[in-house]
Formats: C-alpha cells, sequence, structure tokens
C-alpha cells in the first residue's frame, strides 16, 4: 500500500510518463498534420496540375475544406503572426512606430484577420459561382468554394512572413497574390469545368475580383494594426482581457 502511494505521488510529481507519451504523440500528430496543410499549398504552386487533379478526384465538402485546410492554414499564421508581434513588434501609431503588443491586443487582432479573411473566402465564392452563372454555367456553391479556398492557400501561407516587421505587409500581399493567379489558372477549368471557350473569361474576372477583394480586406487590416480603429480594438481588448481574467 505505501509502495502504491510512493508511486502515486512520484507520478504526480514528474508526470505520469504514460500521460506524457499521449501528449508527446498528439502534439506530433498535430505538428504533422499542419505540415501537411503548408505542404499542400506549396504543391498547388509547384505542381499545380496534379494537384488539382487530385482535389477534383476527392470532392470534398465545404464544410470539409474549411475545417481541415482553411481553418488550418488562418490559425497557423496568425500564431505566427501574433508572436511577431508580441515579441519583435509592430508599427503603430502617427508617426509610425515599432511597438510591442499584449497578448490581449495580439488576440484581439488576429480574431478580426480570420474573420475578414474568412469574409474574403466566402464572397470570392459566392462571385465565382454568379460569374460562372453569367457564363451560362451550372455550377454549385461547393465547386466555386473549392477553387477559391486552395487558391488562396499559398498567400494565407505567405502570412508567416508578415511576422517580422521589417517585411511590408504589401510585399507578402503582392507575392500572395502572384500565386493565387497561379494557382487558379490550372484549377478554374479542373474543378468548375466551364465550357473551353468560357473559361478563360471566367478565370480571368473571377480572379481580378479575388485581387480587388483580398487588397481591400488588406488595407483594412493594415489599418487595424497601425492603430486607426481605436474604439473597435479597444473594445475587443477589454472583451478579451475579461474572458482572460485579466
Amino acid at each position: 500500500m505505501g509502495s502504491l502511494f510512493s508511486t502515486a505521488l512520484l507520478r504526480a510529481a514528474v508526470g505520469d510518463p504514460c500521460v506524457q507519451a499521449k501528449k508527446r504523440i498528439v502534439r506530433g500528430v498535430r505538428h504533422r498534420y499542419f505540415y501537411a496543410v503548408m505542404i499542400r499549398a506549396f504543391l498547388l504552386v509547384l505542381e499545380p496540375q496534379r494537384t488539382w487533379d487530385a482535389i477534383a478526384m476527392k470532392n470534398r465538402s465545404v464544410a470539409r475544406i474549411f475545417w481541415t485546410y482553411v481553418m488550418p492554414l488562418l490559425i497557423l499564421g496568425s500564431v505566427v503572426e501574433g508572436l511577431g508581434m508580441h515579441f519583435w513588434g509592430e508599427w503603430r501609431g502617427e508617426p509610425l512606430r515599432l511597438k510591442l503588443m499584449t497578448v490581449p491586443e495580439v488576440i484581439a487582432i488576429e480574431i478580426v484577420h480570420i474573420g475578414v479573411y474568412v469574409a474574403v473566402l466566402f464572397f470570392g465564392a459566392k462571385m465565382f459561382k454568379s460569374l460562372g452563372e453569367t457564363f451560362h454555367g451550372n455550377h454549385t456553391f461547393q465547386q466555386a468554394f473549392t477553387v477559391v479556398a486552395y487558391g488562396l492557400g499559398p498567400f494565407w501561407t505567405l502570412r508567416v512572413l508578415d511576422a517580422w516587421p521589417g517585411v511590408s505587409p504589401w510585399v507578402t500581399y503582392a507575392l500572395g497574390m502572384g500565386f493565387m493567379l497561379g494557382v487558379l489558372y490550372h484549377g478554374v477549368p479542373r474543378v468548375m469545368m466551364p465550357d473551353p471557350p468560357q473559361a478563360f473569361g471566367l478565370y480571368l474576372i473571377g480572379s481580378l475580383v479575388m485581387v480587388l477583394a483580398v487588397g481591400l480586406g488588406r488595407f483594412l487590416l493594415v489599418w487595424l494594426q497601425q492603430g486607426r480603429f481605436v474604439e473597435l480594438e479597444r473594445l475587443l481588448v477589454r472583451t478579451i482581457q475579461t474572458l482572460l481574467g485579466g
């Protein structure tokens, strides 16, 4: 009985080896999953035809793409960018000065980031579907959502560069839009399957809409990070401080 009690105390002090092993396994699986999502985004740039063929063959639902591809990429980018703002600072104020952001400030800004990019995603999917109908196509929202979600993947992955204050957000925007245009060029005909005479027009106008929509979202987020929306940021920070018990 004493031996069992001593063993229990020892496990409580240093941690149950079985529990620790399970935690390591879970962490390893989670890390590999995030790496797999990022690799998929890069493969759309490096091997677009084969990657899009695989995506079209799987024909995943909107919910599955959103929760297994979109949200992991957005969360990963927000975590890396947030760590950069907290430890290396963000350009704020008028004139712009480098400021280390508090944890509630980082969480508030990144929540808005995710919200804006999700809104852009659904807006872009709706526009692609509407444009397809304009070109006399019979496309589903699931097809349009698939094209836009995977098309934005490389841009969302490049958000990790925003962690460094020396990198302009417009540099990552320009690079991301360049990758997006290349990815959509191969994705639109393979997933939405428009009539060949209409395919390039759908790609061209849809891509232009996405460049403008992402650019507008980026502009608003840059203003937010620079402290231009004072009242909104103050409200979000107070709410988060209350939830965190601070």
